[in-house]
């Protein structure tokens, strides 16, 4: 029985595929090398794609420069998106246009490492598992900042600490590298367009409402983070100054002020108690014990604590502007 007859139970078994739609979103044609490279590494594994579907979000001239590029590659199909700007709009019109059992997802400034699809594809011969994330490694333009703490990789879109190290259930899974079987799709629908990026503005959390959807839809099957899983993520000039880092985190507040409102505090915030209560404090205190060896350490530590309370801010101002 499958998941679309069987929305209570498990999904998968003998009549699954493991044809694989990777979808690319992509809006300016300042990352076109990047996008470049996100397409090419998609191939570089034993099991191949059956496409590449690359997005093109409301850029006549990234859409065009993209057709003449990709239009006789084999295995790439280029389409405009078709809904609304931003990252979310993309994403439902490549689901759309998608012809895989599983349709992965890679950031426009992201790209897979090699065996990245093999990786993928194992993941989901676990017939209770509905949906796969990995880790995102970042590629600072120069050395990572010294005051940045390794708590808040979410900022530049990458692993942080504070997630699992070994692969186990999740609520959510990180945006530039998930996966989801395609009847998931068809079950609960896209992203919500009331979240998600907008072109340089730092919104986000499409991913977890929709993980939160698709878990509550399937209450027996799993959403599982896979850290071997990786990919290498790009990190621009501009996000590694302070002003970014606390836009980001206060943007961030305000996308789960959404999600609390679109599924409830109850599991729009679940995976948060611990981050706030357990990682970000032991964060603190390792950073502040380090300055003998490290004077960065209280840096690190000091943008913690002004990283949570802008987030916080945010959130706040999110459900105060709603209420």
């Amino acid at each position: 029985m499958s998941l679309l007859t069987d929305p209570t139970g498990t999904i998968g078994g003998p009549s699954d595929g493991t044809a694989v739609t990777v979808l690319i979103c992509a809006y300016t044609e300042r990352r076109w090398d990047d996008v470049v490279r996100a397409v090419d590494s998609v191939f570089d594994a034993e099991h191949q794609p059956l496409e590449v579907v690359l997005v093109i979000d409301h850029n006549d001239d990234l859409l065009a420069r993209a057709v003449a590029t990709f239009d006789d590659r084999p295995g790439v199909r280029v389409v405009a998106n078709a809904e609304g700007q931003g990252l979310s709009g993309a994403r439902n019109t490549g689901v759309t246009a998608a012809a895989g059992d599983i349709i992965a997802f890679l950031d426009d400034d992201a790209a897979a490492t090699p065996g990245w699809l093999d990786q993928l594809v194992a993941a989901f011969a676990d017939p209770d598992v509905i949906g796969v994330g990995g880790g995102a490694d970042p590629v600072w333009p120069d050395d990572a900042p010294r005051w940045f703490p390794e708590e808040f990789g979410w900022v530049i879109g990458c692993s942080f600490v504070g997630q699992p190290t070994n692969p186990e259930p999740v609520r959510n899974v990180i945006g530039c590298n998930m996966a989801f079987r395609s009847e998931v799709f068809a079950r609960v629908g896209g992203f919500a367009q009331s979240l998600g990026r907008l072109g340089t503005v730092p919104l986000g959390c499409e991913e977890t409402e929709f993980c939160i959807r698709a878990g509550r839809a399937w209450p027996r099957s799993r959403i599982m983070l896979e850290p071997g899983l990786r990919v290498n993520h790009r990190v621009s000039d501009d996000r590694v100054r302070v002003r970014y880092f606390l836009s980001r985190c206060h943007a961030e507040g305000r996308s789960k002020a959404v999600v609390s409102r679109l599924v409830g505090a109850g599991d729009g915030l679940s995976s948060e108690r611990t981050y706030t209560t357990r990682t970000l404090p032991i964060g603190v205190v390792r950073n502040l014990a380090m300055v003998w060896r490290d004077p960065y350490g209280p840096a690190r530590a000091a943008m913690i604590v002004a990283g949570f309370t802008w987030t916080v801010a945010g959130y706040l101002r999110g459900r105060l502007a709603r209420d």
